[in-house]
C-alpha cells in the first residue's frame, strides 16, 4: 500500500472541533438524547424529597415499572417502500386541534420540583400546540396559566371534594377563564402509600432535617430558586402545613359514586374528560352518562399497586367502547415510540405527567421544551420507519403486545369445594 504524509489541507477537513457551549444548562440539555437521560440530570441537580416525590410510587412501585415494562415488551411491523418525506403528527382531540399527540398531564405540587413550575409547563405547550392541564394541586393560578398560553388549549384537573361547594367554585373559574376540557380523576378515594415521600418526610413547605440538608447541599441552585421566589401554595386551595398524605385524606371524599358524576356533567360547558378508568366495565359505563373522553390510568402507579397496566387494557377499551367517546392514556410513556404504539392500539391522545416533569427539573422551561422535542422526533421517526405519514394510517397491525405477564388459568373447584 502506498503511503504519504497528509498534508494540511487534506487534514483539516477531518477535525472539526464542535464549538464549545459555555451555557451550562445548554449543554446539558442538549446532551440528553432521551427522555431517561433528562430524569439522570433532574436526579443530579433536585434535592431528594422533590425528585421522590415525581419519581416514585405507590408501596413497592410494581405498577409503574410493569407499565413501562409493557412498552418495552412491543413488536412493531413496518411497511416498506413507503414515501414518508412528509409526516403529519397532529389531528382533532376532544373538539380542537392537537399538534402532537400527547399534551402535559395535570401534576401537583409542580413548582417544588422546579420554581418555574406550571407556567413553563404552559408555556412549552403553546409552543409546542398540544394541551396543558392544570392540577386542582396546581401551584399556578387558572388564570396565571391561561395567561401563560392564551390562545393554546387549556385543561384543567378536578378531585371532587367533600366541600361541594369549593368543587364547583373552581370548575366555575375554570370556565370563565375559558378551558375546555375538565379532566374529572376518580381513582383518589384515599392517598396511595406513597412511602418514599413518608420516608424522606415530603411537605409543604420542605421539612427541614439534618439529611435534606446534607443531600441539598450539592444542589444550591435549588435551594436559592426555591428560598427567593414566592412562598409555594396551592393557586385553587387554602395554604397547607403537613404531608401530601394527610392534605389527600382531609380534601378527598371516599364517598363520590357515578351519580356525583353525572351532576358534574350537567354543571360543566366544556367536554368531560374521566380520568383514572381501569377496567373495561367502567369505561363502558362512563361512556353511558355521555363523557366526552376517558383516561385510562391507574395515577401512574401512585394510588394502588399491582393495579391493571393501562396499555394492555387499552386494546379492549378501544374496542367496546372507542367508537363512542374518546380513549386518552397516560401511565409509563417514556418515549415517542411507546406513545406511536399507543395511537396505533386504539389511543386517540396521550398524557405525560413524570416525562414533563424530568425535563422541568432538568432545566426549567427549556427543559419541558426540550422534553417535548425529544418526544416529537421519537414520534416522527417512529411513524418514518413503520412507512406511515399521518396518525390516521396507524393500527393494530402495526404493534405486537408480547406476553409477560398474563393471568393464570382459572381452575375448576375441587369435588370437596362443590360438596
Amino acid at each position: 500500500m502506498k503511503r504519504q504524509i497528509p498534508k494540511p489541507h487534506d487534514l483539516a477537513p477531518l477535525m472539526q472541533f464542535k464549538k464549545p457551549e459555555f451555557n451550562g444548562k445548554k449543554r446539558r440539555l442538549e446532551a440528553a438524547l432521551t427522555i431517561e437521560d433528562l430524569r439522570t440530570i433532574a436526579k443530579r441537580r433536585t434535592p431528594r424529597a422533590a425528585f421522590d416525590y415525581t419519581d416514585g410510587s405507590a408501596e413497592a412501585e410494581l405498577s409503574i415499572a410493569r407499565a413501562r415494562q409493557a412498552f418495552a415488551d412491543i413488536e412493531f411491523h413496518p411497511a416498506i417502500l413507503r414515501d414518508v418525506s412528509k409526516v403529519s403528527t397532529g389531528w382533532d382531540v376532544l373538539g380542537g386541534p392537537v399538534q402532537l399527540p400527547f399534551g402535559i398531564a395535570p401534576t401537583g405540587f409542580t413548582r417544588m420540583m422546579q420554581t418555574e413550575g406550571e407556567i413553563a409547563g404552559a408555556h412549552a405547550a403553546a409552543r409546542a400546540g398540544i394541551p396543558f392541564s392544570l392540577s386542582t394541586m396546581g401551584t399556578a393560578s387558572i388564570e396565571d396559566v391561561k395567561a401563560a398560553n392564551p390562545l393554546g388549549r387549556n385543561w384543567v384537573q378536578l378531585y371532587m371534594w367533600k366541600e361541594r361547594e369549593r368543587s364547583m367554585a373552581l370548575v366555575d373559574r375554570a370556565a370563565k377563564a375559558g378551558y375546555d376540557t375538565l379532566l374529572v380523576t376518580v381513582d383518589v378515594p384515599v392517598a396511595g402509600a406513597r412511602l418514599r415521600d413518608k420516608r424522606n418526610g415530603m411537605s409543604i413547605p420542605p421539612a427541614l432535617t439534618p439529611g435534606t440538608v446534607i443531600n441539598a447541599l450539592p444542589r444550591p441552585q435549588w435551594w436559592i430558586d426555591f428560598l427567593t421566589t414566592e412562598p409555594l401554595a396551592f393557586a385553587s386551595l387554602d395554604r397547607w402545613s403537613g404531608t401530601v398524605a394527610e392534605l389527600l385524606d382531609t380534601m378527598f371524599d371516599p364517598t363520590v359514586t357515578f351519580d356525583d358524576l353525572a351532576w358534574i356533567r350537567a354543571q360543566w360547558p366544556g367536554k368531560l374528560v374521566v380520568k383514572g378508568i381501569q377496567t373495561v366495565a367502567d369505561a363502558k359505563a362512563v361512556v353511558e352518562l355521555g363523557v366526552d373522553g376517558l383516561v385510562l390510568s391507574n395515577h401512574g402507579g401512585r394510588q394502588l399497586d399491582r393495579a391493571p397496566i393501562p396499555f394492555h387494557l387499552l386494546p379492549h377499551v378501544a374496542a367496546e367502547v372507542g367508537r363512542d367517546t374518546e380513549v386518552i392514556l397516560d401511565t409509563g410513556i417514556m418515549s415517542g415510540a411507546d406513545i406511536v404504539a399507543a395511537v396505533a392500539l386504539g389511543a386517540r391522545f396521550t398524557l405525560i405527567g413524570r416525562a414533563y416533569l424530568y425535563g422541568l427539573m432538568a432545566g426549567g422551561e427549556a427543559g419541558v421544551n426540550r422534553a417535548v422535542d425529544i418526544l416529537s422526533e421519537q414520534i416522527e421517526r417512529t411513524m418514518r420507519l413503520l412507512g406511515v405519514t399521518c396518525l390516521e394510517e396507524l393500527n393494530p397491525g402495526h404493534v405486537t403486545q408480547l406476553v409477560r405477564l398474563a393471568p393464570m388459568p382459572a381452575h375448576a373447584p375441587s369435588p370437596e369445594t362443590t360438596r
